[in-house]
């Protein structure tokens, strides 16, 4: 069985538009009990920008989650698959404008570290984003473009949700 790692835009976007707390119950029901199986799991800087809102999502994650929900980034394995991910951006600097790229590599964004935490692993996984691939995009630097790169698999949420066999 595959392991789920949710990208930043699963929390977000889900609260906010498609899956609000006090709306649909169920959907985050659903989140608690696939996170307690250990079928979805995040990365620390993914912690971190959610918590940059400090809003209900927040008190809602402190107080659903299992403690370590949110795994951390700086293992050695993770270290070094970031540097090869910071060499592939890099080596796209032809077709990426400059912006696109430093903001891809900004130490505090998760879309690189996502990726080089899936490459740490030994095990089947896929990330979970509501990002949609523009591979004609130049501006921005989107998690299924590094996915492509490195061969990671990404679902989005209802992907993911039909894959674990998961209803709400």
């Amino acid at each position: 069985m595959s392991v789920f790692i949710v990208d930043t835009n699963f929390f977000i976007q889900s609260h906010r538009v498609t899956y609000p707390l006090d709306v649909a119950v169920g959907f985050w029901n659903t989140v608690i009990k696939i996170a307690n199986e250990n079928k979805i799991v995040s990365i620390d800087k993914v912690k971190n920008e959610i918590y940059n809102n400090d809003d209900e999502l927040t008190t809602w994650i402190d107080d659903n989650l299992p403690p370590k929900f949110f795994k951390p980034t700086d293992t050695q394995d993770v270290l070094s698959n970031y540097s090869r991910i910071v060499n592939w951006a890099n080596s796209k600097n032809a077709f990426y404008l400059p912006k696109a790229i430093n903001e891809f590599l900004d130490f505090k964004n998760a879309d690189a570290w996502l990726a080089a935490y899936v490459l740490s692993l030994d095990e089947e996984c896929s990330i979970t984003t509501q990002e949609k691939s523009e591979p004609n995009r130049k501006s921005k630097i989107k998690i299924p473009e590094v996915c492509d790169g490195f061969d990671i698999q990404y679902k989005n949420i209802i992907e993911m949700f039909r894959e674990l066999g998961e209803r709400f």
